[in-house]
């Protein structure tokens, strides 16, 4: 392709389908044969990883809130260029942000200069969608709405109805996706093993047929294309050190933001273990990072490598520098209580336990000042720590977007940080967090 096709699959609200969409378009594009970005708005780390898998191609975030506009801006031309389609999928309904429409796909659709398809439940709505439409499109004007996708369409008269509800405001009806409950994704909350529980090849595949039968991509490709984009990422490269970066990454822990592990491989050389299958961390580690993910689905096999929990734990002991966050944070605990009340032991660094009983969401954007740095992330996690004679405190005090205090804990243990909150360090001095 001389051009490139690029646009933002947003939604009226969460639950409409953008993500099945987002994923069967991916997948439809790959089987095409075209190179195809995915990119998503938001801190989100599991979709981002199935749109890995539907593509072939490591998808990126785009968060004004965890990163600067600059970076953003740099990161997005850095991957998108000379790609023959860049798909973002956005990040709940297309103006929510965590400050009215401060870090929402909007904002996100704006600053890139970017079209946007809608993606609209259609279930119990007719002709009555031209409303819906007509405020989203109009509502903002520094953002261009080209099309809509409607999801769970009952019947082809149904989708006539709507079909003139898109022409009478103004925008391309580009095709629906039928009711069926063999595209649907399992719940995505935390716990769900997508590598073993959701055959997710033969989901991708099955939606890229529906696309390509009731979606016409053709038309969506020539409505959203433009000149391939140059990179103009000017990307500070930090001194090249001798660090040996072990970063845990398996089953258990995968929850990652594919530009930190860019940013650690400018500070050394970076090497993956398996706190499941490993013996050892990797010899001679100057960094180690446990990110989070599904710890709580491993509790046996991991409390039963007891080597790798002892070279965790002398590792510590011996001052190495360590980072873990949320599921990683969990694993240096004293154990981890699963749903049932059963107990396992874990690395015993931090002298607290982790839960799984009583699960209830936390989530959330957040930031805290520690040695001189504002650091953001994000929460996201269904367990607690039970921490009855205070043991661990926190070293700082951390907030949300919108600057309240929360409960959230960022510890420190000789050279080790860890807590719940998922840090986006690509902007960031990370060895400073140390000093």
């Amino acid at each position: 392709m001389d051009k490139t096709s690029r646009f933002l699959i947003s939604a009226t609200t969460s639950g409409s389908g953008k993500t099945t969409v987002t994923l069967g378009l991916l997948r439809a594009l790959k089987n095409r044969g075209l190179n195809t970005q995915p990119f998503k708005c938001g801190p989100d780390y599991i979709d981002t990883k199935y749109h890995d898998m539907a593509s072939g191609s490591h998808s990126i975030n785009l968060d004004v809130f965890l990163a600067s506009t600059y970076h953003v801006e740099s990161v997005y031309s850095k991957y998108a260029a000379n790609k023959d389609a860049c798909i973002i999928e956005g990040v709940m309904g297309l103006y929510d942000g965590y400050n009215r429409m401060q870090g929402s796909s909007a904002q996100i659709a704006e600053l890139l200069d970017i079209p946007i398809v809608l993606v609209i439940n259609a279930k119990s709505m007719a002709y009555s969608a031209a409303a819906l439409l007509f405020g989203f499109k109009n509502f903002y004007k520094n953002i261009n709405v080209v099309g809509v996708i409607f999801n769970f369409v009952a019947s082809e008269s149904h989708y006539s109805y709507l079909k003139d509800a898109c022409e009478d405001v103004g925008l391309e009806a580009l095709g629906y996706l039928p009711k069926d409950t063999n595209v649907e994704i399992p719940s995505r909350h935390l716990g769900l093993n997508i590598e073993k529980e959701f055959i997710f090849d033969e989901f991708a595949n099955k939606v890229a047929t529906l696309i390509e039968k009731h979606i016409n991509v053709d038309r969506l490709l020539e409505i959203t294309a433009t000149h391939k984009i140059t990179d103009v990422s000017k990307e500070e490269e930090k001194a090249k050190s001798n660090l040996n970066i072990a970063v845990a990454y398996d089953e258990a822990f995968n929850f990652v933001y594919h530009e930190n592990i860019e940013y650690l491989k400018r500070l050394g050389k970076v090497s993956f273990f398996s706190p499941i299958k490993d013996k050892e961390l990797p010899l001679n580690s100057d960094l180690v990072y446990l990110p989070g993910g599904y710890p709580e689905l491993y509790l046996s096999e991991l409390s039963n490598n007891t080597s790798m929990l002892e070279s965790i734990r002398s590792y510590i002991e011996n001052d190495g520098k360590l980072i873990a966050e949320c599921g990683g944070m969990m694993y240096l605990c004293s154990s981890i209580v699963d749903k049932e009340g059963i107990e396992y032991p874990m690395v015993n660094i931090l002298k607290q336990t982790a839960t799984m009983q009583y699960m209830k969401l936390e989530l959330g954007y957040r930031s805290f000042n520690y040695n001189g740095q504002c650091i953001k992330g994000h929460e996201f996690h269904y367990s607690k720590v039970e921490d009855p004679e205070n043991n661990t405190s926190s070293v700082t005090q951390i907030h949300n977007a919108k600057g309240m205090e929360v409960d959230t804990k960022l510890i420190r243990y000789k050279n080790t940080i860890a807590g719940y909150t998922h840090i986006y360090w690509s902007e960031s001095d990370l060895m400073k967090l140390f000093g």
